[in-house]
């Protein structure tokens, strides 16, 4: 009875002790990082106040926000004094190629940007061996042997060789059109519609973000509104976005902002204006109306936004001064024109007399000096770039536009060039809208091997921290958080990259850490091949790619798909 007795109390004992340890809350073990950055001011993107806080960053992920200064981790990352904010989004990139030449994109990086978005109308895919064959000079430039002919097989063939940043890519118009119809000035079919409407399907379902256009470089400008409508639907149906370089952004920039409304009205698709302006010396001054067009159509309800590169000149193809009927066929056949008497007679008039029916390049610069040779492919040539189009035919002893058919002769039609036909004040006041994101609008190139024997924009290597230095530091035209917000929040909102853009947990850890003060772009248009200073740490997907301002050489981009995207 005793031992009964005694064995009945120590279970009581033990059930009321097990009891009080569960009712006990639980002291979890503390949470491990990869990396925390400490001590930084933290800009989160949404445009709110800075914060102190630690960054946890664990597995490629944002883990944990607040004070970490007990956790356990792998590195820290001191940003005492410096803003952490997340990676930039460059709204329209261009690095489609240059990216195969130079998967760690120096310039990109160097800037903080960490994802980009392209495929501005031609995009690098769907291919076939006629488009090859005619865009052969440029891929002989960069000495890539283009072993794709789909998106899925490009991206495969990124994922495969590794990249510095993140990559989407909308289908172009243009290539989808070139695929069925070639370089030529005619309309599809409806059987050739049906061609293209499978080609935008396709490419959808391999992960394009989107559909997009760019209307003045032949043969885009062939394409009517309908036809646009038609292939616009088809990338709605997969949640697609539609992207355009309007038909017209000088004279006939408002009629050109109607139809981009119009294809997102009738194929039910957003509405996205790449490097929105007001180009041309006699329209300087109308940003006002554009912008107060964009507004009242957002307050009908249309869901358009836009985006800058915040500088005055533009960067194109030197064949975009000429009209295009002279383009019908292609590049070559443009050349041929060139060199017949009677043809170039006919471009000279067309060139010399303002148009309501093309975008007329030559009636919009102040004049020959407003255009800077950028980028040939004859080597014969090189000793142009980085000089003007006056200087050339200086040297040449020839008229302006002769030199510019002469130079599109000899080069195959290939030259790139940057024009200053634009005004600070359009520009200023196109940038501080709150629906305007920010676009680099060129590929990503390195001071070194074949790209640094080239002469881009400066933009190339300074946009993001141009913006940061002169509309924020220095002019006080945008606040620090609102310049963060155009280069993460905002573009994620509108590519609807719903774990990017923003610092919160569970998002991808794509991180920029600089000093406010002290970041800057360097790049100009005499010497544009310079990085930017003061990015001290970069990291994509949780990895460093600039680690104490210099490159790591890591590449842990991801390809980031659309939501029609089917594995």
């Amino acid at each position: 009875m005793h031992n009964f007795a005694m064995r009945t109390a120590l279970r009581q004992i033990l059930l009321a002790v097990a009891i009080v340890l569960i009712r006990l809350p639980l002291c979890a073990a503390p949470q491990s990082f990869d990396i925390v950055i400490s001590n930084g001011h933290i800009i989160d993107g949404t445009g709110s106040p800075w914060y102190s806080g630690d960054v946890g960053i664990r597995d490629g992920r944002i883990a944990a926000i607040g004070n970490l200064a007990a956790a356990p981790r792998t590195r820290t990352i001191d940003a005492a004094g410096k803003v952490v904010a997340p990676g930039f989004i460059d709204m329209l990139g261009q690095s489609e190629l240059t990216i195969l030449v130079d998967s760690r994109l120096p310039s990109k990086i160097s800037q903080g940007i960490t994802t980009e978005i392209t495929g501005e109308g031609g995009s690098v895919a769907p291919l076939n061996d006629a488009i090859i064959r005619a865009d052969h000079a440029g891929y002989e430039h960069y000495r890539i042997t283009p072993d794709w002919r789909t998106l899925r097989e490009y991206f495969a063939r990124l994922e495969k060789q590794g990249m510095g940043i993140n990559l989407a890519s909308y289908v172009g118009a243009t290539q989808v059109r070139r695929m069925v119809l070639g370089d030529d000035d005619k309309q599809p079919t409806p059987e050739q519609l049906d061609q293209m409407k499978a080609l935008v399907q396709q490419a959808m379902r391999d992960g394009a973000v989107g559909i997009s256009t760019a209307l003045v470089y032949a043969p885009a400008p062939y394409a009517k509104t309908e036809e646009l409508i038609v292939l616009a639907e088809e990338a709605s149906r997969f949640g697609g976005i539609y992207a355009t370089h309007m038909r017209d952004e000088g004279d006939r920039v408002i009629p050109a902002i109607d139809e981009a409304l119009r294809i997102g009205s009738e194929a039910h698709i957003p509405v996205e204006i790449w490097h929105i302006k007001v180009a041309g010396k006699k329209n300087w001054g109308r940003m006002p109306e554009v912008v107060a067009k964009i507004n009242a159509a957002r307050a009908e309800g249309f869901d358009i936004s836009a985006n800058t590169y915040a500088y005055t000149a533009w960067f194109n193809s030197m064949s975009a001064f000429i009209p295009p009927w002279a383009h019908d066929g292609g590049d070559a056949k443009l050349v041929e024109r060139l060199k017949d008497p009677a043809m170039r007679e006919r471009i000279r008039k067309d060139l010399l007399t303002s148009s309501g029916t093309w975008a007329n390049e030559w009636q919009q610069i102040p004049g020959p000096e407003s255009v800077l040779i950028g980028v040939v492919q004859n080597p014969k040539l090189l000793p142009l770039q980085g000089k003007t189009l006056a200087e050339v035919a200086k040297l040449w002893n020839k008229d302006p536009m002769d030199a510019l058919f002469d130079l599109l002769i000899q080069d195959n039609a290939f030259t790139e060039v940057a024009v200053f036909a634009m005004s600070e004040p359009d520009v200023a006041l196109a940038l501080q809208q709150p629906w305007v994101s920010i676009d680099n609008d060129s590929e990503g190139t390195s001071p070194e091997g074949i790209l640094g024997q080239e002469h881009p924009h400066p933009r190339a290597y300074g946009t993001f921290p141009r913006i940061l230095r002169k509309y924020v530091r220095e002019e006080n035209k945008l606040t620090l958080e609102d310049a963060i917000r155009k280069f993460s929040a905002l573009p994620a909102q509108r590519m609807r990259l719903t774990d990017r853009g923003v610092l919160k947990a569970d998002m991808w850890a794509d991180l920029v850490v600089f000093d406010p003060a002290t970041i800057r772009d360097v790049a100009t248009f005499d010497n544009p091949n310079q990085l930017s200073q003061g990015m001290e740490y970069v990291l994509v997907n949780g990895v460093a790619v600039i680690d104490q301002g210099k490159m790591t050489g890591a590449k842990p981009g991801k390809v980031l798909r659309g939501h029609g995207y089917v594995p």
